[in-house]
């Protein structure tokens, strides 16, 4: 079966939905998502969304902010663009029926959290990533030119190997197509022909034991353009949140927001001592890597599971109202966050590299963009500034679909794409195969390739990884597909590009911290 669209949408979260919704004025639009549509990163997020607000907040503060975060290796000409485009981003997602929380007088309450100067937080309680995707769902399902294509999964991005051409990675004018996508109710694979893909898949957090990241975000976006001779970069930043909720048998691990350390929450070590301040003068507001880094330390030092985090110095009420989910949350676990401390460990959060794009979204593959978590703009640098990653998300989906919309005209189908070579493929009856290698995958990445990592953890990673990578490409070349075979595959890709990236940085900086090249100290 094929479709033809001028606009294919792979992803779900808050940067596919603004791409889907900008474009639908100038063409039918597709929207490919492997589960729901509200099953994402974003609907997750829960602290909430940056921007320059009031004063005396200013632009050079979030731009300086956002540099020092990222270890100064972010690009800075990206910084300045996202800083001063992201308050009037926000100002449109407010227009389609977000709502964020106010203070009595009508202004916006905005909150502070870790490496920020000023308060520029816009929030809704501790549920922000699921109030903005309620309102982008509520308008992607009212729109006429847009379809959307649940429990669909994209197998492969489309480009000229697919009609028999030799491309290699160095290659400039390699195009995309449209993508396979494998119908998970029926097990058939549509060809989707485009004018133009927009790849908003998310993150690669599963490839870690124990992440924030949905189940969903298994790097497919990531290992799809990466196959098709697109670059990826800064894989080696993959950040670690300070404070997943510390609960050994959930997955994914709840998140206790960074909001809850801005809002004056304290860690401390089991035995009750605050130890932040040995680590860095902000203390519990230092950006998430050092502190990511500071409980590693302490509980590698102690040889304890967890640290805590605090409250109950807070007036209770204030807070309950405030986090209204975490408090529900550890409460059906037995803790009261106002007289209870909160138990935590840093788990895998956010991926800062990804499909690398210029300043319009668009990646090497022509009529190709990447936007939200699956890029790679530059805005980052080593490590991400907290509540940076929605405002980007927004700004990216904006820029690309203005690039689209601009050239979509230009470009006509190629209806010479061939169909799905299901030649050779049989059952595939031996689950256990995928989900032993899925947790030896998982084993790997976070034993040798946590939050510290050294030469000799990252080369007997490789090694291990390597074993996997061949066992599963001739599984999946003589099985029939399942999401489960595909995730594992992109997940294997994505952790060899993460390896093989931190090996290359010969550093620590930010995120990236290796006991065989220590930082210098200044």
């Amino acid at each position: 079966m094929r479709k033809e669209y001028e606009f294919l949408v792979i992803g779900s979260g808050v940067a596919g939905l603004t791409y889907a919704l900008k474009v639908a004025e100038h063409g039918k639009v597709a929207v490919v998502t492997k589960s729901h549509l509200d099953h994402s990163s974003t609907a997750l997020a829960q602290g909430g969304i940056a921007a320059v607000t009031y004063a005396p907040d200013t632009f050079e503060q979030h731009i300086n902010d956002t540099m020092i975060a990222g270890s100064h290796i972010s690009n800075r000409e990206v910084v300045e663009m996202f800083v001063h485009e992201a308050p009037e981003r926000i100002a449109e997602l407010i227009e389609w029926g977000t709502n964020f929380d106010k203070n009595e007088d009508g202004t916006y309450e905005l909150a502070r959290e870790g490496g920020h100067s000023q308060y520029r937080i816009l929030h809704h309680k501790d549920q922000s990533g699921f109030e903005i995707e309620r309102a982008l769902i509520e308008k992607v399902k009212s729109h006429p030119n847009i379809d959307i294509y649940e429990n669909h999964f994209a197998i492969e991005v489309i480009t000229q190997h697919h009609l028999g051409f030799d491309v290699h990675r160095s290659n400039k004018n390699i195009e995309c197509f449209g993508s396979y996508v494998l119908d998970l109710n029926s097990n058939e694979v549509i060809t989707f022909l485009a004018k133009t893909t927009m790849i908003a898949t998310g993150s690669s957090g599963n490839v870690y034991a124990n992440t924030t990241c949905p189940t969903v975000a298994t790097g497919d976006g990531i290992a799809m353009v990466y196959r098709a001779k697109g670059t990826i970069e800064g894989m080696e930043f993959f950040q670690f949140h300070p404070t997943g909720l510390y609960n050994p048998t959930e997955k994914p691990c709840f998140l206790i927001s960074e909001a809850v350390r801005g809002y004056g929450g304290i860690l401390r070590t089991q035995d009750g001592k605050e130890f932040m301040q040995k680590y860095d003068e902000r203390g519990c507001l230092a950006p998430r890597d050092i502190v990511a880094r500071a409980i590693d330390n302490e509980m590698k030092t102690r040889g304890e599971n967890f640290v805590y985090l605090d409250c109950r110095h807070l007036e209770e009420k204030a807070l309950k109202a405030h986090f209204p989910k975490i408090t529900e949350k550890c409460a059906s676990i037995g803790i009261d966050i106002a007289k209870d401390m909160i138990p935590v460990v840093p788990v895998a959060h956010y991926q800062c590299g990804g499909i690398k794009v210029d300043m319009n979204g668009e990646s090497h593959i022509h009529h190709l963009y990447a936007a939200g978590e699956c890029s790679s703009t530059g805005l980052h640098g080593g490590n991400r500034l907290a509540s940076n990653s929605l405002s980007e998300a927004l700004v990216y989906a904006h820029r690309a679909a203005m690039h689209a919309i601009d050239v979509v005209d230009k470009l006509s189908y190629k209806l010479t794409v061939p169909d799905w070579d299901f030649e050779g493929t049989s059952l595939n009856e031996e689950m256990v195969l995928i989900t032993q290698s899925y947790h030896e995958m998982q084993s790997i990445m976070s034993n040798y390739v946590g939050i510290v990592r050294s030469d000799l953890r990252l080369d007997r990673a490789l090694i291990r990884l390597n074993v996997l990578y061949k066992e599963t490409e001739e599984l999946f070349k003589r099985s029939t597909l399942s999401r489960q075979l595909c995730e594992l595959r992109n997940m294997i890709n994505v952790g060899y590009l993460i390896i093989k990236q931190a090996k290359a940085r010969k550093e620590s900086v930010g995120l990236h911290y290796t006991v065989d090249y220590p930082p210098v100290k200044k």
